[in-house]
């Protein structure tokens, strides 16, 4: 595994465990990935998308003699109520911002079985730019707290919406988590905009949304030469420019083909030519 060294000095693998739409697979599923040699896990307390306890318990089973909760990076999220099933909100609803923030929070350490989260998410930018001020403050408290490493958001598509965050934020983002996808021309300018800051960009939906790209002659050739699969190449670019791609399989030899990824490096030159597809 090959790690970054985020702005908010947290240790962060460069290739992560997603954890959605796993449901009752879930804690066999974070148990093999660990155990494939996983050191990071995404996850959040999104009853909707995430089996979170699972994650907690995949999470517990692995650790031993030979692995310390220390040597894992867990990331977990704070999912506003447009994005929650109205039947299983994991906060009080009716709560302002600040304490729906807080009792996320605490569940999520409950479920992840732990004291400490090394990242917490801004799942989606709140309806509005007070609205997400007040649950990025609360997140700054848990990080005052001791509580959380460091913040991140997720699904912020536009460039003024990150910077207005991070302008206004005490404690600024250290991640951004995107869905990359042609849809957004891969963002381009929010990756800019990121190089700029020491914001760490995490890619997710990196396989799916991008079934072309992985056909592309540019792709297949390297595949040949390195003699490795297409995800493989697109895993090893998006690491190479200092993308986190987060992998969601359920597959143990897909596993063990995304973790050999760091087993070759890709040249400048041919960087470059997959910059022309990115």
């Amino acid at each position: 595994m090959e790690w970054f060294t985020s702005a908010a000095g947290i240790r962060m693998p460069k290739l992560i465990y997603g954890t959605a739409w796993k449901k009752s697979a879930t804690e066999r599923l974070v148990a093999t990935a660990i155990a494939q040699g996983f050191r990071g896990i995404d996850t959040a307390c999104q009853p909707k998308h995430y089996e979170e306890p699972g994650v907690g318990a995949g999470v517990a089973a692995s650790l031993g003699a030979n692995l310390a909760r220390a040597d894992l990076y867990l990331q977990t999220k704070f999912t506003p109520l447009s994005g929650q099933d109205p039947k299983r909100i994991p906060y009080d609803s009716r709560a302002p911002i600040a304490q729906q923030v807080a009792q996320s929070f605490e569940v999520s350490l409950h479920n992840l079985r732990t004291d400490y989260i090394d990242c917490l998410v801004l799942h989606s930018p709140l309806p509005s730019v007070k609205q997400t001020q007040e649950a990025w403050a609360a997140m700054e408290a848990l990080v005052d707290s001791g509580k959380v490493g460091q913040l991140g958001i997720s699904n912020c598509y536009q460039v003024l919406q990150l910077e207005a965050l991070y302008d206004g934020a005490r404690i600024k983002p250290a991640v951004i988590q995107n869905r990359f996808y042609a849809d957004t021309r891969y963002d381009l300018n929010i990756r800019a905009y990121c190089r700029r800051r020491h914001i760490i960009y995490q890619s997710f939906w990196t396989l799916t949304a991008n079934p072309d790209a992985l056909l592309s002659p540019t792709i297949t050739a390297l595949a040949d030469q390195y003699q490795r699969t297409a995800p493989q190449i697109l895993f090893r670019y998006l690491t190479q420019i200092d993308a986190a791609p987060l992998t969601g399989t359920s597959s143990e030899t897909h596993m063990r083909e995304d973790l050999a990824i760091f087993e070759f490096q890709l040249s400048a030159a041919e960087i470059a030519s997959l910059n022309t597809l990115f």
